[in-house]
């Protein structure tokens, strides 16, 4: 598609549809289609207007191409939002705006002429809807005009406004037209209808509803929420147009009928322990919250729509149960194993702390004999008097003659270690490095 239509109409082109308001996805698009699929034409214009022509001259039209149109009186210029078997099917849900019981015709593919009256039409919108709102002001008339859309030829400009009740406008017609130039058409909007030509993102992160596919808005009303037990915060329940958000009624007719098999709310469960008055319940989960009438400050207790059932079956009896749990359930919740949360029991920052006690070579240390202390030197390892070959205990003397005795080793062993070995002295280095060119000399 042309950077042009990103540019004037806020439309691209992608694989089965583009980014345009109440645009469709052609999941038809790679099937093979009639001679008669071709007939009729989708045109999208500003915003969310879009209409049905007939392709008379049988034009090769695809999705983007910008067309001139039928309109009264003379000519618009609109961009193909979708061709094929499809069409057929969106004309079930809009209905096409005839002229004499006809639909309006495709005249041709626009012009680069047509182009330049259509982009300086556009340019003049905003300006004339600031001037209208201006003179509506002048006139004191209670209405908003929000939007300003003019036809491809600019011999014609429709003001799109919000009203809460009806207003004589005679008048600003015939200012509008003697200050424009043009032909006036005024149309009524409401406060959805406005949120969808302007768009923008609802507070579940997606594009609104009213400007990809609601064309039918349908009042709603606070019961909706109540059905859904959502709490009545005018805040959170209103959509960027004030009004009530229209997906409330979405999910309504679920719940009703998810909810005929519940129990009246109104109804407390009487035990032997006290009374319990209801407090919320999970529609689809089956389950109803109850707290103890007589305990404020304590929760809430789930109970299965089951039980809450035969409670109230045994209270019209005129028994009391023990407990609001049923007491088979409760043996076998006790015998599982219940889940243990061990990652909160432990500090995140345990391993930032350093360890002093261990060793840079991760080597535990040894253990020590709580026998043996450090003053005491005539115990051995085991933790029992070290003695000398007659039987006596050893003395610090007979110590030093054993340590001396193992330090003494043979001349053919070697060391294990290199490190023991002495450093070689000065003098020592000299004599070697003197005999090593007499030994190169010997070999050569």
């Amino acid at each position: 598609m042309d950077e042009k239509i990103k540019i004037d109409r806020g439309c691209c082109s992608a694989n089965g549809g583009s980014c345009c308001k109440l645009q469709v996805y052609d999941w038809l698009d790679k099937v093979f289609q009639g001679a008669q699929a071709k007939d009729i034409v989708e045109v999208i214009f500003k915003n969310t207007r879009k209409d049905y022509y007939i392709n008379v001259n049988g034009l090769k039209l695809k999705k983007g191409d910008i067309v001139a149109v039928e309109a009264s009186p003379g000519h618009d210029i609109g961009v193909v939002s979708l061709t094929g078997d499809l069409v057929r099917l969106q004309l079930r849900k809009h209905k096409a705006t005839l002229i004499n019981g006809e639909m309006r015709k495709i005249y041709r593919i626009a012009r680069p002429i047509d182009l330049e009256k259509w982009k300086e039409a556009i340019s003049m919108e905003y300006e004339t809807m600031i001037k209208s709102r201006q003179i509506a002001s002048d006139l004191k008339l209670d209405m908003k005009i929000g939007d300003v859309e003019y036809q491809g030829d600019r011999t014609k400009a429709i003001f799109y406004y919000i009203a809460d009740g009806r207003v004589d406008f005679r008048q600003l017609i015939r200012v509008l037209a003697e200050t424009f130039r043009i032909r006036i058409e005024m149309k009524q909007i409401g406060a959805r209808q406005e949120a969808g030509r302007i768009g923008g993102l609802g507070p579940c992160g997606r594009e609104l509803c009213c400007s990809t596919w609601i064309t039918n808005f349908v009042s709603v009303t606070t019961n909706a929420a109540r059905y859904q037990e959502i709490s009545l915060n005018p805040q959170k329940l209103a959509g960027q147009c004030g009004k009530l958000k229209c997906c409330l009624n979405f999910e309504v007719d679920a719940y009703i009928d998810a909810q005929r098999n519940f129990p009246s709310s109104s109804i407390r469960l009487e035990t032997q322990k006290g009374c319990y008055k209801f407090i919320k319940s999970d529609t689809f989960k089956g389950i109803m919250y109850y707290a103890d009438d007589s305990d404020k400050m304590g929760g809430s207790f789930p109970l299965p729509l089951e039980r809450v059932k035969k409670i109230i079956e045994l209270n019209k009896k005129g028994i009391k149960p023990e407990t609001i749990f049923d007491p088979v359930k409760t043996e076998e919740k006790s015998k599982m194993r219940e889940f243990k949360d061990v990652l909160s029991q432990g500090d995140v920052t345990r391993f930032d702390i350093p360890d002093k006690n261990r060793s840079r070579n991760n080597r535990t240390p040894k253990k020590t004999n709580n026998n043996r202390t450090r003053g005491n030197r005539n115990f051995n390892k085991k933790g029992t008097p070290s003695l000398n070959t007659e039987g006596q205990k050893k003395t610090t003397n007979d110590r030093k003659q054993t340590s001396n005795n193992k330090q003494q080793r043979p001349d053919n062993r070697r060391p294990k270690n290199n490190r023991s070995r002495k450093p070689k002295t000065v003098s020592q280095n000299k004599e070697i490095k003197n005999k090593l060119p007499k030994f190169r000399k010997e070999v050569s």
